[in-house]
């Protein structure tokens, strides 16, 4: 008669190999290994480059190779990779056209935001709006409302900051 594990003793025992294959990886210096993918009697998948317990079926087996590849020299462009040969290219005018068109609207955005921002800023008070006809007897209704004020201003601040960068970053 065998005995069956609760699935809940199951799923523990399955976490505890995951979490063992990952110290071993961490552990283990980067080699090149066969790593072979099991399947158990039970159709739980495995991963190992020991020979498992007799009753699993294997799938696959690659060789695993942790070691850094070099990286190919760049073109010359500073750092920049290479364009492959046969890449479609853009206009020096189009691209100039859309870089102009780019700017324009991130322009458009900034005075936008900074409008709500604006907006923002005027209906917060510094901090201390007027409490409203309902607020006036609910203190934390009021702290609400002045926590959502707040944030709708460090919101649109964050907004103005990055369209600011956004277009500085423009060549």
């Amino acid at each position: 008669m065998t005995r069956r594990d609760s699935p809940l003793a199951a799923i523990r025992w399955r976490i505890a190999a995951i979490l063992g294959l990952a110290c071993a990886i961490l552990v283990v210096p980067a080699a090149d290994a066969t790593i072979c993918k099991y399947v158990d009697a039970d159709g739980a998948t495995h991963y190992t480059n020991v020979p498992p317990d007799k009753g699993w079926r294997k799938i696959s087996c690659d060789v695993a190779d942790d070691t850094p590849r070099p990286r190919a020299p760049a073109a010359s462009g500073g750092g920049k990779s290479a364009t492959p040969t046969g890449f479609p290219r853009v206009e020096p005018d189009t691209q100039k056209s859309r870089d102009e068109m780019r700017r324009k609207v991130l322009s458009d955005e900034l005075a936008s935001e900074e409008q709500l921002l604006n907006e923002a800023r005027g209906a917060y008070g510094s901090g201390a709006p007027q409490p409203l006809p309902d607020e006036q007897n609910d203190a934390e209704k009021y702290r609400q409302r002045i926590s959502k004020l707040r944030q709708a201003v460090q919101l649109h601040e964050r907004n103005v900051e990055a369209l600011r960068k956004e277009i500085a970053a423009l060549r």
